[in-house]
């Protein structure tokens, strides 16, 4: 899976730091959501375009 279809690095958005296409929410964000116990399912009906092919390209990029 390639990452960059969904996880989008811009200089100009959010400090530079990788975002999710289309969400305005950093990779980082997400990573501390899941850190702090919070479930897919609860991300996802917090940003309901999260959808699960998001999810994987999250984690292709932190691997």
């Amino acid at each position: 899976m390639n990452y960059r279809n969904h996880i989008t690095i811009e200089a100009n958005k959010r400090g530079g730091k990788p975002c999710v296409r289309g969400l305005r929410i950093t990779v980082y964000e997400v990573l501390e959501y899941l850190a702090s116990e919070m479930t897919e399912a609860e991300i996802q009906g917090r940003f309901p375009r999260f959808d699960a092919r998001r999810f994987k390209s999250l984690y292709c990029l932190c691997c």
